[in-house]
C-alpha cells in the first residue's frame, strides 16, 4: 500500500531576485504580506510516491489554477488596504495617482524620453503563455487516465476553462460526488497542468519580440498571475522571459481581485496607474484596467474582437505593435511638463465707427 507522510516545512525564504524587487521606493505603500507570512509556516502534505511534484515536493494547488473567475474589483475606484505604524491605510486609485507624482528631475527625463514614463502590465494567462491549451490538455489527460469522456460543446469547454475544478467534476461532468475522490482528481489535474507547464516550448507568438522592443526603449514591465511566485518564476525562466520583467505579482501578494493585482503591479513599477498600460485577452481584465484608470490593449484570440470593443486598442498579434503605439494611447492626455499653453488675451471693446449722425 502506498504510504503518505506529512512533513513540516521550515519558513520559506523570501525570493530575492534582482529583477523582481519586493520593495518599492514608496515606503508608505508597502503591500499587505499578511497572507504570505501565514503561508510560510504551512504544513505541506506530500505523497511519497507522487510523480507530478517537482524534486522538492511542490506542486501548484488546484485552487490556484482551476477555480472560479476572480472579481473584477475597483468598480468605484477602491483599492487594497496596507498597514502603517499609525494604523491601516486604504490605498485606492485616486490615492496612488495623487501620491505617485513624478519629481522635477523625473519630469525632465520623461520630457526627453517619454516612453520611460509608462509602465506595462502583462497578464500571464493567454497573453504571455497559452494557458488555455494547457488547461484543456490537462482535462483531456485526466479523462484518458480515468477512462472518462468529456462531451463536446462550447458550454462545457467554457466551464473547463473558467469554472472551479470542484464544480466541473461534480456538476458539469458528473464524474464523482465523494469528497475523497473529488480531491484526488483535483490533485491529479493540478499535477498534469504543472507537468504541461514545464513542457511549454515557447510563449505567445510575438510577445518576446515585443518585450525586446520595449526593453530597448527602457519601458518597465510587470507580470501578474494567480500562480504562486515560485511556479511563475520557474515558468518564466523556462521560456527565457525573466530578464524582461522588473516586477511580478503572484498569489503571495494577497490581492483579492484582478484590479488589485494591476494596482499592486503599478506600485512595484513605481508608476502611477494612469500611466500604465495593461495587456489582456479577457473582457473582465479590460474592465479592471479601466477601473484603475489604466489603458488596455486587448489581444484577440481566446475572445473574438467584438467582445473586446472596450479596449483602447485591439490587436491580433504582438507583431502589430510598435513603441509609438504607447504614445498614441496617451496622446489625448498631453503632458504636465513643458506643455504648450495658449496665451490668454484680454478682450477689448470694439471701436465705435464715427458717422455723420454721431458728429452732429
Amino acid at each position: 500500500m502506498e504510504s503518505c507522510k506529512i512533513i513540516s516545512s521550515s519558513p520559506i525564504p523570501k525570493l530575492r531576485h534582482p529583477e523582481f524587487p519586493t520593495t518599492t521606493k514608496h515606503k508608505s505603500l508597502k503591500l499587505n504580506r499578511k497572507n504570505y507570512n501565514i503561508r510560510r509556516h504551512r504544513i505541506i502534505t506530500r505523497a511519497s510516491c507522487s510523480s507530478g511534484s517537482d524534486e522538492n515536493g511542490f506542486s501548484p494547488s488546484p485552487s490556484r489554477v482551476f477555480r472560479e473567475e476572480e472579481a473584477i474589483g475597483a468598480e468605484y475606484g477602491e483599492g487594497f488596504e496596507t498597514f502603517r505604524p499609525d494604523g491601516p491605510l486604504k490605498v485606492d486609485v485616486d490615492f496612488l495617482n495623487d501620491r505617485m507624482q513624478e519629481g522635477f528631475l523625473q519630469r525632465i527625463r520623461y520630457a526627453m524620453k517619454p516612453d520611460e514614463a509608462f509602465g506595462l502590465i502583462f497578464s500571464w494567462d493567454n497573453v504571455v503563455a497559452d494557458t488555455r491549451t494547457l488547461k484543456l490538455n490537462a482535462w483531456d489527460q485526466l479523462a484518458s487516465e480515468e477512462g472518462k469522456n468529456i462531451p463536446g460543446g462550447g458550454t462545457v469547454e467554457k466551464s473547463l476553462l473558467y469554472a472551479s475544478a470542484d464544480h466541473v467534476l461534480r456538476k458539469v461532468l458528473s464524474w464523482e460526488s465523494e469528497d475523497n475522490e473529488v480531491e484526488r482528481l483535483k490533485s491529479r489535474l493540478s499535477e498534469l497542468y504543472f507537468e504541461n507547464l514545464l513542457k511549454l516550448k515557447a510563449p505567445i507568438e510575438g510577445v518576446k519580440e515585443w518585450l525586446d522592443a520595449v526593453s530597448t526603449a527602457r519601458v518597465p514591465c510587470a507580470i501578474v498571475s494567480s500562480l504562486d511566485r515560485r511556479t511563475l518564476v520557474e515558468a518564466l525562466k523556462h521560456l527565457g522571459l525573466t530578464k524582461y520583467f522588473q516586477a511580478i505579482v503572484t498569489e503571495e501578494d494577497g490581492m483579492d481581485s484582478v484590479a488589485h493585482r494591476f494596482l499592486s503591479a503599478a506600485v512595484k513599477l513605481d508608476r502611477k496607474p494612469s500611466k500604465c498600460v495593461v495587456f489582456e485577452d479577457d473582457p473582465r481584465g479590460i474592465v479592471a484596467a479601466h477601473n484603475c484608470t489604466m489603458m488596455a490593449v486587448a489581444l484577440i484570440g481566446v475572445h473574438p474582437a467584438y467582445e473586446l470593443v472596450q479596449a483602447d486598442l485591439a490587436v491580433g498579434s504582438f507583431n502589430e505593435l510598435s513603441v509609438i503605439n504607447l504614445r498614441r494611447l496617451f496622446a489625448h492626455k498631453g503632458s504636465t511638463f513643458m506643455e504648450l499653453q495658449k496665451q490668454g488675451t484680454e478682450k477689448t471693446p470694439t471701436k465705435r465707427k464715427l458717422t455723420i449722425d454721431t458728429i452732429f
